[in-house]
C-alpha cells in the first residue's frame, strides 16, 4: 500500500471513531413526549376546563341518573340477538315467484 492509500483510511477510521462519540441523547430528551402531548391538546375541546366554577347545564339530575342506569343496565343484562346465525336463510329474496 502506499502512503496516500494509508493516510486515507487512517482518515477514515478517525472520522468513524469520532462520530460514534458523538451524543445525540439530549436532544431527544429535549422533544421527548412532544408527540403525545401535541395529539392531547388538539383533541381536547377546552383546556382550561378544570378551572371553570360554572356546573354543567342542560340536562336535569333524574335524566341523567335514568340514563346512567339504563347504560349499566345494558352490560349487567346485554340483548339477545336470536336470528344472529339466521342472516339470509328462509323468508322471500327478491326475484323469486
Amino acid at each position: 500500500m502506499n502512503h496516500r492509500s494509508i493516510v486515507t483510511v487512517l482518515a477514515a477510521l478517525a472520522t468513524l471513531s469520532l462520530a460514534g462519540c458523538m451524543n445525540t441523547s439530549p436532544v431527544w430528551d429535549a422533544n421527548f413526549g412532544d408527540a403525545v402531548r401535541t395529539a392531547r391538546m388538539m383533541q381536547t375541546l377546552n383546556p382550561n376546563a378544570p378551572y371553570n366554577p360554572d356546573p354543567v347545564t342542560g340536562v336535569d339530575g333524574r335524566a341523567a341518573t335514568f340514563a346512567m342506569d339504563r347504560y349499566n343496565q345494558s352490560f349487567r343484562n346485554p340483548p339477545t340477538d336470536t336470528s344472529a346465525y339466521v342472516i339470509g336463510v328462509g323468508g322471500n329474496s327478491v326475484g323469486s315467484p
